[in-house]
């Protein structure tokens, strides 16, 4: 028998035919249907995301391209930095030199002028830094003299060249050398030569020359220089001790340095 209209199957009656779809279904209320813009065809419109912060992106995009951001000044942005004065900008040039190692009064006053710092401005500093002990010729003196002679083994005449150069005053100078007297200049002499002795090759009067020309360059007069390597050749062998047996340093000290 054909099957009667209505016949129950499962646990039901048959559903009746699905409903078709209401536009709003696939689009939802409030928004435009893909029909609605004619250059995008069926492409669905899709919502414009927010960036982080719940700023659009557009807003994003614009002030990113140069438009005016949140908490941007109208007409010039941040307020200029005040000038910097002439004293302030010579009291930063001081503290930069004075940080790279001590300096004297002369030095800065030079270095001031080649940045060019009035003179009136130049007093004004320095006479300050000195009553405030920040610079210090004298402590200056003492420390390089004590510093150059056992650093680098200079003589007393080589470390008063160098206080000159630097603009130490002569009585300053002088005073700072008095703490090396003869006996440590020539303690260190003979200490410099051992130590050259050691990698000296040659025969004993071509490294008798060499050891008095290095002591000579580091301010040496030319009776302590001899004495010292006659005496540290005479310590090193049987050759070199006869070399040195024939060395007169009194007589080469005169012909080497008249004033001696």
């Amino acid at each position: 028998m054909p099957a009667r209209r209505g016949a129950r199957s499962g646990r039901g009656w048959d559903p009746l035919p699905p409903r078709p779809a209401r536009a709003y279904d696939e689009h939802p209320p409030g928004e435009p249907s893909a029909g609605d813009d004619p250059e995008r065809g069926n492409v669905p419109t899709r919502r414009r995301r927010a960036s982080p912060g719940g700023i659009p992106s557009g807003e994003t995009e614009r002030s990113a391209s140069g438009g005016r951001r949140s908490g941007e000044r109208d007409g010039g942005g941040e307020a200029a930095r005040p000038a910097q004065s002439e004293s302030d900008r010579a009291r930063e040039i001081c503290l930069r030199q004075l940080a790279v190692r001590p300096r004297t009064r002369a030095e800065l006053a030079k270095v001031l002028v080649r940045k060019e710092i009035s003179a009136e401005v130049i007093a004004e500093v320095l006479d300050r830094y000195d009553e405030v002990g920040i610079i210090d010729d004298a402590a200056f003196a003492r420390a390089w003299v004590t510093s150059r002679h056992h650093g680098r083994g200079l003589a007393r005449r080589a470390l008063a060249n160098e206080l000159r150069q630097r603009g130490v005053d002569a009585e300053v100078a002088s005073e700072a050398l008095e703490t090396v007297d003869d006996d440590e200049e020539a303690a260190t002499a003979r200490a410099l030569v051992d130590r050259k002795l050691r990698t000296a090759n040659g025969p004993p009067d071509a490294v008798f020359r060499r050891l008095v020309g290095m002591l000579a360059r580091k301010g040496y007069s030319a009776g302590v220089a001899i004495r010292a390597v006659k005496e540290a050749l005479a310590a090193r062998d049987a050759e070199a001790a006869e070399f040195a047996d024939q060395i007169d340093p009194d007589a080469l000290a005169s012909d080497a340095d008249p004033t001696s």
